[in-house]
């Protein structure tokens, strides 16, 4: 497994992480015994950081993510959470000081750890920013100061929300950004920031390689935000690699993994065998040959792209 400097952090994470919503139930249900297990592969092959959210499951991948933590070494994992974010099935988002203390207080105790690594503000394109900027991300580097949380960062799917904040707060404010489904075969938007994101010595957080499955042979859930010619062109990848003979997720996290400006990619899943496959992914050669057929099937949708959030927020669309 390779790792990289996490922004100015200090920290150094493996290449290819593990994002804990599956634990919460969120796609299928899951026993507390498949949640172990794969926690328990995912640390053992390598992986070294772990990211969560009290609103996966509404707080039961936390839970889940806790058990399986029990008895492992502290220094084994980098432990992420977030705050803000509570229930993505009732739009339940909170970003006052008070709302952000608690939050805090109780992810400490379903994760059963003393310190959190890095909290996160989770999707803040649903966010006042005025509020981020004013009352929540003071809150959380006074929790900081009180060794509660080591650093601080923001999420979000539309890529403006990240310079919207990070061009208001003072250097060292906003440690890491976790964006999802802009770094991906047919969408490398994400790109276009990292240069700002060096300049400001913040560490990118990449999730979602398959563009919440878009890039898997199951496709684009009913659920996806996604445009018809979007799920369409990814489809055409994903069939010519079933051509093949590979499975396109394959491909997918390795050209991921493999751009060293991005410290780490987020996969998730609660089977301990897709994990373990995800991990040998990542140490194997990329086939650039596979990767140049497929870029160019994904050429006619590249940083074609989807938003959501309040308007002020959205990204301009390309679709």
């Amino acid at each position: 497994m390779d790792y990289r400097p996490l922004g100015n952090t200090g920290l150094t994470v493996s290449a290819l992480s593990f994002g804990a919503s599956s634990l919460g139930a969120v796609f299928r249900p899951v026993s507390v015994d498949q949640c172990i297990e794969t926690v328990h592969a995912a640390l053992d092959g390598g992986i070294n950081l772990i990211d969560v959210s009290p609103s996966y499951g509404e707080t039961l991948a936390e839970l889940n993510l806790g058990r399986a933590l029990e008895g492992i070494q502290r220094d084994r994992y980098i432990l992420a959470t977030k705050i803000g974010s509570y229930s993505e099935e009732r739009g339940d988002y909170d970003f006052s000081r008070a709302s952000t203390e608690r939050s805090v207080e109780h992810s400490l105790k379903r994760l059963g750890v003393d310190c959190i690594d890095l909290i996160q503000c989770h999707d803040i394109e649903f966010a006042d920013h005025d509020q981020i900027v004013n009352e929540t991300l003071p809150t959380l580097h006074r929790l900081k100061e009180q060794g509660l949380v080591r650093h601080v960062g923001i999420t979000g799917l539309p890529l403006n929300v990240f310079p919207s904040i990070i061009d208001r707060v003072a250097p060292g404010i906003v440690e890491t950004i976790l964006s999802f489904c802009h770094y991906e075969l047919n969408d490398t938007s994400l790109e276009d920031l990292i240069p700002y994101f060096k300049e400001h010595g913040v560490g990118i957080i990449n999730a979602s390689p398959t563009g919440m499955g878009l890039l898997t042979s199951r496709g684009a859930p009913d659920w996806h935000p996604s445009s018809k010619a979007i799920q369409e062109g990814c489809s055409k990848a994903v069939q010519h690699c079933e051509s093949r003979g590979v499975d396109i997720v394959k491909l997918a996290v390795q050209f991921c993994c493999a751009n060293p400006d991005i410290a780490t990619t987020l996969v998730g899943t609660a089977n301990p065998k897709n994990i373990r496959d995800n991990i040998d992914y990542a140490n194997e050669p990329l086939d650039e040959t596979l990767l140049a057929e497929v870029l160019e099937i994904l050429e006619p949708i590249h940083n074609h792209n989807f938003t959501r959030g309040l308007p002020e927020h959205h990204d301009p669309l390309l679709a």
